[in-house]
Order: C-alpha cells, then sequence, then structure tokens
C-alpha cells in the first residue's frame, strides 16, 4: 500500500474510509462482478501483468479495479473524465495498493499529466473509455504501443476511434469493443443512460419533467433510453437524427422527429447523446425559448457548442452547482449543465449499480480473454465473444432467479437442416 500511495497523485487519502463505504455498497449490488473475483482469485489469471484502467472514478469502476486487482494484476487507474472523479473512491483505491492519478476538477494539464503517468506505469493491458490511453499510446508513444498485449474499450466514442486507427492500418495491438456486445449496449446504454442522465439532470435543476418538451439528439441506444424514460416522466419527447432508419424507428415507437432547427425552437431540455460535435451551435440558440436547459450525455462536451455559448452572451454565471447560466444580448437565458460534460457522470453517480454489474463483468472477462489468447489475436477490433456475452446474461437471469428453456438435441438438429 506504501508503495501505491507515495507513486499516486490524488486529492487527499484521509478521504479513503468514506470511499471505501461507497464501494462496499455497490459491491453489494453487483453479483456477477462478485462471481467473476471469486473465478479470479482462485485462477489469478493476470498474475504478473499491469493493468491500466481508464473510466469515470466513481464507485462501481473502482470495484472493476479492485476485482482485476483480485486476479493478480498490479493496477493503476485514471480517469476518463475530470468532473466524474470522486476523490474518496480513489483515496480508498490507493489505500487498498491500486496505484491512482485523479483529482475531481483536474485542469487539462492535469488530465494529460494523469494520462502520461497511468502510462508511465508500464502497463501489460488496459481498459479504456473513449479511446485516450491508446490514442496517447499511439500518437505520442509508438514503441510502448508495441509492447501492449491488448485491451478493452467501454464506449461507442472510443471504438469509432479504434476502427478509425485500425482501418489506416495504425492500431498496434489487439482491443475488444464491449460496448458493442449485447449484454453492455441493450442494458447499460439503454436503461442505465436512461436512468441515470435524468437522476443527473434533475438532481441538478430540482424541476419538473413531466409536461414539458424534452428534445433528444441522436437515436442510439443511449438515445432510446433516455426518451423512453423522458416519456415516462411525462415529457413531450421529440427526437431529432441524421439517420433515416432510426428516424423511422423514433416515429414507430411514438416520438416526434424534427430537425434540430426546429426542435431548438420548442424544446424545454435538450439532451445531446450522438458522440459527435456542434450537435447544437449558434443558429440554434437564436432561437431557442428562455429558460432552456442544455445537457450532453455523449462521451467528450463538444456536442453543445460552448464557445458559441460564450460568444453570444453578454454574461455567464453559476446559477447553482452544475449550472451555468448564459445570458443573450435580447435578454433570454440558456443553462448548461456540468459544464457540457457527461451530465449523468459529472453530475451524478453514473449508471445503477445493478446495470454496471453487465457491463464490468463483461470487461473483466473480455481482458482475460485478451490476455489468455494473445498469441493468436492481431492488431484488430474484436466483438467480444458470443459465449461470454451470454454467459453474462445468464449469470444476470441466476441472480434473479429466472430459468429459461434449452433445445432438445431434436430441436437443434431441425435448425442446423436444411432438408427438414
Amino acid at each position: 500500500m506504501a508503495n501505491a500511495v507515495s507513486n499516486s497523485q490524488i486529492r487527499d487519502i484521509s478521504l479513503a474510509p468514506q470511499g471505501k463505504l461507497k464501494i462496499d455498497w455497490v459491491a453489494a449490488h453487483m453479483p456477477l462482478l462478485n462471481s467473476v473475483k471469486d473465478q479470479f482469485e482462485k485462477d489469478k489469471p493476470f498474475a504478473g501483468k499491469k493493468i491500466t484502467i481508464c473510466l469515470h472514478l466513481e464507485a462501481k469502476t473502482a470495484y472493476l479495479a479492485k476485482v482485476v486487482q483480485a486476479g493478480g494484476a498490479e493496477v493503476a487507474v485514471v480517469a476518463s473524465n475530470p468532473l466524474s472523479t470522486q476523490d474518496d473512491v480513489v483515496a480508498a483505491l490507493v489505500d487498498g495498493g491500486i496505484h491512482a492519478y485523479a483529482w475531481y476538477g483536474a485542469t487539462d494539464e492535469d488530465y494529460k499529466r494523469h494520462i502520461d503517468l497511468a502510462l508511465d506505469f508500464g502497463p501489460d493491458a488496459l481498459i479504456d473509455d473513449g479511446g485516450d490511453l491508446v490514442s496517447t499510446l499511439h500518437g505520442e508513444r509508438p514503441e510502448q504501443a508495441e509492447q501492449i498485449i491488448g485491451g478493452c474499450e467501454e464506449t461507442t466514442t472510443g471504438i469509432l476511434r479504434l476502427r478509425s486507427m485500425e482501418k489506416e492500418g495504425r492500431l498496434k495491438f489487439p482491443m475488444m469493443a464491449v460496448n458493442d456486445a449485447y449484454s453492455k449496449y441493450l442494458f447499460d446504454n439503454r436503461y442505465g443512460t436512461g436512468q441515470s442522465v435524468w437522476d443527473g439532470i434533475m438532481r441538478t435543476t430540482n424541476l419538473v419533467v413531466a409536461g414539458k418538451t424534452v428534445v433528444v439528439a441522436g437515436y442510439g441506444w443511449c438515445g432510446k433510453g433516455v426518451a423512453m424514460r423522458a416519456k415516462g416522466l411525462g415529457a413531450n419527447v421529440v427526437v431529432t437524427e441524421i439517420d433515416p432508419i432510426k428516424a423511422v424507428e423514433a416515429v414507430m415507437d411514438g416520438f416526434a422527429v424534427l430537425p434540430m432547427i426546429d426542435a431548438a425552437r420548442v424544446g424545454d431540455y435538450f439532451v445531446t447523446l450522438t458522440g459527435n460535435k456542434d450537435v447544437i451551435t449558434a443558429e440554434h440558440f437564436y432561437v431557442m425559448k428562455d429558460g432552456a436547459i442544455l445537457a450532453n450525455a455523449g462521451h467528450f462536451d463538444v456536442e453543445i457548442s460552448k464557445p458559441d455559448l460564450h460568444t453570444m452572451s453578454k454574461s455567464v454565471r453559476k446559477v447553482r452547482n452544475n449550472i451555468e447560466e448564459f445570458t443573450f444580448a435580447d435578454g433570454r437565458k440558456v443553462y448548461l449543465l456540468a459544464e457540457g460534460r457527461l451530465v449523468n457522470l459529472a453530475a451524478g453517480d453514473g449508471h445503477p449499480a445493478e446495470v454496471m454489474d453487465m457491463t464490468f463483468a463483461l470487461q473483466a472477462l473480455s481482458l482475460r480473454h485478451v490476455i489468455d489468447n494473445r498469441a493468436a489475436l492481431e492488431a484488430k477490433v474484436y466483438p467480444v465473444p458470443d459465449h461470454l456475452d451470454r454467459y453474462v446474461a445468464g449469470l444476470r437471469l441466476k441472480t434473479w432467479g429466472i430459468g429459461i428453456d434449452e433445445l432438445s438435441d431434436e430441436q437443434h438438429k431441425y435448425l442446423d437442416s436444411w432438408a427438414d
């Protein structure tokens, strides 16, 4: 532990006891990860390995780090977002022998230094969120990248970056696309994001949702979850999309679909979930209602144009924790939550523990798959093996006490034969 404390950069080690309570709470509600931890403690699949984990540093990700540590690894953690770091949780990890480089409210310079320190740790493999570790390795540390066994990626944004690198022939080690597994995006992205985004918005604003118009930008699995929960809260929901298939889906799910320029005129709440930049810009701010509330649930703080907001505003002030008020020349005001960063983590506690239990079980098992199969894997983006995906879903059902049917031999034969 002393080595972890001296080599870490954190806010305050004395916060560890309250952080440990948070980790104990989520561990009590993550039976899948508990099962994986028991397995790892017996098998020690990461013995002799160093693992760097870049994720939102709160209690659930902290427990994942402890599970990887239980597998025999020496572990370092670094934040994937400076506003989602919980200093007490990070202190608890360091107190438990995990190296950490993160604190809440880190500046851009702090953030970059922490990423560098997490790579100076010398990992053999990694878990990434948004591709910050991978892109730094490839852009600034190509020789170190050659030594990495492989890793796992948590997010849609990160996988887009990885696939771009693979397409250009630049990816130097295998990465598992954990976000694309059924047991991740069908539940984490939809139900986890749907609940946690509204947890963050309502906790931060203390305003009613029922009867308001909510504009959801992007109808992927995260957007579906946010729209579904907004409807459940009594909102009128408008979806904006660039994909005609997803737009049709939104209409048939019962939502209005409009271009953003038209949606901007009617929205009370705006939530962006596209993974792209400049989704809401000056042309939209010009026509928004007085009092519109802006929140982002995409990975980076570029979906809502903060430069445009500052350029247009005659005054900016913080009116509540995690709420900035922008006053335009005509007197209208709009409110940006959590500096345009992930509202569910920067202004909340992120996804529910039971949802992240599936995702992080997948992460841990996928990391083991990369290390166990390193000789057979090329420098590509790989899907999570189907048997791992189904294993995690089966564990989920088992913890609920739910059984399902199995095919008989004759049924298998029927499905496998064209003649029958």
